[in-house]
């Protein structure tokens, strides 16, 4: 029986991957471990190994495809002592029968979010799995937490309903049920999918009903809301169509999403309508700092090319003295969730990288037991296959808190967005010359301005100043971060 390759989820966001190349061809024998293909998630490239020996007998999905949707057949390969040709011939036919209109895009939605959709989607393929339908496995990776589904009920829990059948969500207004592509083209045109009549089984809601709403057809219109029902806290936001009305036909160019940036808006939307940020801000003295570091970097050994075996910089500095404070102020590093606080014993902290299509936060793991050049040089090295996006899902998942830092671009101070499920994220200012007063006189000194962002839910405000006056104290005498 033929074993099905299909596209993984090699991370707990990734709904579709690009198949960067094929490492195998068809006709190549495959042992347990190869590597057979090199897959584009939304921040890395990842490689997927087989996890059973046979022949390749059929490439689906060609190298280069983009936006192949996750569980997506994407090969087919011959156990040993089958037939390779009758293996992709049966592949064929079933690549051809299967209706391209209600092809799934995404796995189907669940209650509780992406963790819940992947463990859903695991066990409903356990079956197919013994039975070899699947070659590789993806590495395992945290769950991420899930944001809130925007529609109730979306991912379903009517029980035995059939999956078309339109309902109530109890207050008397309609809640359509939707195959996955079509869900995913009424969010990407903006349209509710409650407002589209369906005209698939049952009603069920298909990709032509949203072509036809984008022109204004099968729309109904808006439920009232109950009497006595409060106002929506969240406005309804412009459709794809009705942004581009405001603009002139040719006055722009439209360039498409990547999944990298789509996943960074819906990560960082969740964010801040669901965690209550505040924010506390403080100046630092880093004169000393100044000082230190430039007296450890003229003493670092260098090697017989003359290349320093490391170069601090201000930032390797504040990753450091944020992991401390976070080990002085235990409360403050923690993670919220519903049953219960998560507090941490080591201080993981995530450092945001700029990258062409958006950011990235690798982590550097237990930060608090390292020196500041093994910070540093751990830090470039991640810094470097970030932008080559070759970070695996484990080097820039969890974290208990994280680091912006803007200062190279000359911002004096700014707020950052928690990344969830972290508690806190501090926001970095330039150092720069500032006229303050001591002992009465007006001096120079080099000042840089810290804005901690804090989760209310997990981190009061006093807990919030306790840490932040932790992390001054260490900026400002960097000698205590050595001992």
């Amino acid at each position: 029986m033929p074993i099905n390759i299909l596209m993984p989820a090699l991370s707990p966001t990734m709904e579709k991957g690009n198949l960067a190349k094929w490492l195998k061809k068809e006709g190549d024998a495959i042992k347990t471990g190869d590597v057979i293909a090199e897959i584009e998630t939304d921040k890395a490239t990842m490689e997927y190994e087989a996890v059973d020996d046979g022949v390749l007998a059929k490439i689906v999905v060609p190298e280069g495809a983009t936006d192949v949707p996750v569980h997506q057949l994407i090969a087919v390969m011959a156990q040993e002592g089958e037939d390779p040709k009758a293996a992709a011939a049966a592949a064929g036919k079933a690549v051809e029968q299967r209706p391209a209109a209600e092809a799934p895009s995404t796995p189907p939605s669940h209650p509780g979010g992406e963790g819940a959709a992947q463990q859903a989607a695991a066990h409903s393929a356990a079956p197919a799995a013994t039975s070899n339908s699947s070659v590789a496995k993806p590495p395992s990776v945290p769950l991420a937490p899930a944001a809130p589904s925007p529609q109730r009920g979306e991912g379903g829990g009517e029980g035995a309903r059939p999956l078309g059948s339109p309902t109530t969500d109890g207050h008397g207004a309609n809640r359509n049920f939707a195959s996955p592509l079509a869900r995913r083209l009424a969010k990407d045109a903006g349209i509710e999918i409650g407002r589209i009549a369906g005209s698939g089984p049952h009603g069920r809601v298909i990709a032509r009903d949203i072509a036809a709403a984008k022109e204004g057809k099968g729309l109904r219109a808006p439920a009232a809301p109950p009497a006595g029902a409060p106002a929506p806290l969240i406005a309804p936001s412009l459709s794809d169509q009705q942004i581009r009305a405001l603009y002139e036909e040719g006055s722009y160019e439209l360039i498409p999403h990547d999944g990298m940036r789509r996943t960074i808006a819906q990560r960082l939307t969740a964010s801040v309508q669901t965690i209550p940020h505040f924010y506390l801000t403080i100046d630092c003295d880093i004169g000393r700092l100044l000082t230190a570091r430039e007296e450890i970097n003229a003493q670092a050994p260098k090697d017989k090319d003359g290349k320093p075996a490391y170069k601090l910089s201000v930032n390797d500095f504040v990753i450091k003295a944020l992991a401390i404070a976070l080990q002085r102020v235990p409360n403050a590093n923690v993670s919220w969730t519903d049953a219960g606080m998560l507090k941490h014993k080591h201080s993981d902290i995530g450092v945001a990288v700029a990258l062409p299509a958006g950011l990235i936060t690798p982590i550097v793991r237990n930060a608090e037991t390292k020196s500041l050049s093994v910070i540093s040089n751990e830090m470039k090295e991640l810094a470097a296959r970030a932008r080559a996006k070759k970070l695996k899902p484990q080097e820039y998942q969890g974290g208990t808190s994280s680091v912006s830092n803007l200062g190279m671009y000359g911002i004096k101070d700014f707020t950052a967005v928690i990344n969830p499920p972290q508690s806190t994220i501090l926001a970095v200012g330039a150092g720069e010359e500032r006229a303050v007063v001591r002992g009465g006189k007006i001096e120079a000194a080099h000042i840089m301005s810290a804005t901690l962002s804090c989760d209310h839910r997990s981190v009061d405000g006093a807990l919030g100043a306790e840490l932040i006056g932790a992390f001054k104290a260490l900026i400002e005498n960097p000698v205590m971060m050595l001992v």
